[in-house]
């Protein structure tokens, strides 16, 4: 891209040096997710070609020039939960210009974002989870993995994200725990059932090791050629689940309903809100921390899991 952005300095930055520096700040200095710091960059970039077109510098932005650029995503069809995305990205973006020192305070934060309906998410029920699960094959490597994930997954209400950055390191099967590190770079210590531990027992003693061969993958959850398993991968295989058991859900579907299994068991609030890792719970900022020891007994004592007794020894 042509288009420089004078930021008051001698240095002239382009668009894509702007966003690879605004990326890494969001990564390094905020500790957004990749996924977060993605999606604001893209945010970013849509706001730098709009100021592009107006041939407005970044230095003169106003509170009235960022109003009109979001009456002018509005004339673009955004809806709400864009337009809620796109103040949000620009309060992240209006703080890394400030410690540059290009704005002299974050005019970002004097947007309103638009309040936007939350939909009820949806929920599979035990017996559609057991159905789900039970299509997987397991009779190679990839489906013992593949068992072992979505049980995982379903078992801590774990995010993709989450599933495919889980180290080996942190997975401890004689305990039944894993350490998560979640949004915020935030660790959580998540405890998971039976069911979910005789399968990762069975993928990490033998699929594995047949997957990964002599490579030293730090990941738990490896791909054919023994490299960390995307989500992007994830996705992939769980829309392949998805048609051969007739199950219409997300790979998120598993983490809601993870919660709603427990909340119906009995659990808690506050305490569903620590073992998701969720920071903010009904707009609000409580978080509470019980012991380890509390949540393996929550988990334990409400959580119906799937087939229980199918696994007792």
């Amino acid at each position: 891209m042509a288009y420089n952005q004078n930021t008051g300095s001698d240095e002239k930055l382009t668009i894509p040096v702007i966003l690879s520096r605004f990326y890494t700040d969001l990564i390094m200095v905020e500790r957004h997710s990749e996924q977060t710091a993605v999606t604001y960059t893209i945010s970013a970039k849509e706001f730098l070609l709009w100021c592009s077109q107006e041939k407005l510098k970044l230095k003169a932005v106003t509170v009235q020039n960022l109003l009109y650029y979001l009456i002018w995503r509005k004339s673009q069809k955004a809806d709400e939960m864009t337009i809620a995305k796109d103040v949000s990205a620009l309060r992240s973006f209006g703080s890394y210009l400030e410690r540059l020192g290009i704005w002299s305070k974050n005019l970002a934060l004097l947007l309103d974002r638009p309040k936007v309906p939350r939909s009820l998410p949806r929920v599979l029920s035990v017996e559609q989870i057991d159905r789900l699960l039970s299509s997987i094959d397991t009779r190679k490597p990839l489906g013992l993995r593949d068992r072992a994930l979505f049980e995982l997954i379903y078992s801590c209400g774990l995010r993709i994200s989450e599933a495919s950055e889980l180290l080996v390191e942190n997975v401890h099967l004689a305990e039944q725990f894993i350490l998560v590190r979640g949004k915020g770079d935030k660790e959580r210590l998540v405890p998971f059932g039976g069911p979910a531990k005789k399968w990762l027992e069975l993928y990490s003693t033998g699929a594995r090791p047949a997957l990964v061969g002599k490579k030293n993958t730090t990941q738990f959850f490896v791909n054919f050629h023994g490299e960390k398993l995307s989500r992007k991968g994830i996705w992939k295989k769980f829309r392949e689940i998805e048609v051969v058991s007739g199950i219409h859900a997300k790979v998120h579907t598993l983490r809601h309903s993870f919660a709603t299994h427990l909340l119906a068991g009995g659990a808690d609030l506050r305490s569903v809100q620590e073992l998701l890792g969720h920071a903010d719970l009904s707009t609000t900022q409580i978080y509470t921390h019980v012991t380890d020891e509390q949540l393996k007994n929550y988990h334990e004592k409400f959580f119906p899991g799937h087939n229980h007794t199918k696994f007792e020894k």
